[in-house]
């Protein structure tokens, strides 16, 4: 669902192997949304700099459960779920979505430079599937064509 999703936008989603994933729903670390017979949405928690950063990564839906506000249930969930973790952690995203920035911006994210993300190199590893990453490469991850968003936990609970 990754990999046709993100030919279809013609952007980057890291690609992970089906055994990360599954790591992932084993560590109660994944919001799954399921219709009736099938995955409709999904998307996954991952920690940087020791748990200083929080990330919810992979948000996907199926194309037949979209424009019903499925994604922003589930990052809504995964956004919850990050906060409960990681009570102190900044959680952060990159994307180049701008529904995904919306929805972001109403979690109370707010779009910051590269420099206040993590610079944990395995996490700037994930984006080589990107089709954009000789950008990021050139920029020497100052800037890609994503915009980095951040929720900062010591500005205050989320208002929305």
């Amino acid at each position: 669902m990754i990999k046709e999703a993100a030919a279809q936008r013609g952007t980057g989603i890291a690609r992970r192997a089906p055994e990360y994933i599954r790591e992932k729903m084993a560590e109660g670390k994944a919001v799954i949304a399921l219709g009736e017979d099938e995955v409709a949405g999904f998307c996954y928690i991952e920690t940087w700099d020791h748990g200083k950063y929080a990330v919810n990564s992979g948000l996907i839906v199926s194309p037949k459960f979209r424009k019903k506000g499925l994604a922003r249930r589930i990052k809504r969930k995964a956004f919850d779920l990050s906060r409960t973790l990681y009570p102190e952690a900044k959680l952060f995203g990159i994307t180049t979505s701008l529904a995904v920035m919306k929805i972001n911006s109403d979690l109370g994210y707010e779009p910051v430079t590269f420099s206040e993300l993590t610079d944990d190199d395995e996490f700037w590893r994930g984006c080589q599937s990107c089709p954009n990453y000789d950008v990021l490469e050139r920029m020497k991850r100052k800037m890609c064509l994503c915009t980095g968003m951040l929720f900062d936990p010591n500005k205050g609970p989320s208002q929305k």
